[in-house]
């Protein structure tokens, strides 16, 4: 029998290496790509996702397709140029399977991951 999906979160950031449009976007795919492969979705599973981004980053949104984008706040020692995610996907993964992905200098925010 096979287990039912069920709507899960899964959260992830990285770093943007510049304020520019391509380097905004490349981080993003990389970081949407790495969560896929670690935690074995199909676009089509994804129900919504809301990125974040730190306020130095302002050559463009992080998602180029219609999900909703908002501005880190400008905490004084927030980590500069990142791009944060939380998707909410359907699985059928227990939470505690999930790989949540903390890339490039966003390493630091999870050492733990």
């Amino acid at each position: 029998m096979t287990s039912p999906k069920i709507l899960r979160g899964l959260r992830g950031a990285t770093t943007a290496a510049a304020n520019t449009s391509e380097a905004i976007l490349e981080a993003t795919e990389d970081l949407l790509a790495s969560l896929q492969q670690a935690n074995g979705f199909e676009p089509g599973d994804i129900e919504s996702a809301i990125f974040t981004s730190s306020p130095d980053l302002t050559a463009d949104y992080p998602a180029d397709v219609p999900l909703l984008g908002s501005a880190e706040v400008a905490v004084p020692t927030g980590l500069p140029r990142c791009i944060r995610v939380l998707l909410h996907f359907y699985t059928t993964k227990p939470q505690r399977a999930l790989k949540h992905m903390y890339l490039r200098e966003a390493a630091k925010l999870r050492p733990d991951r």
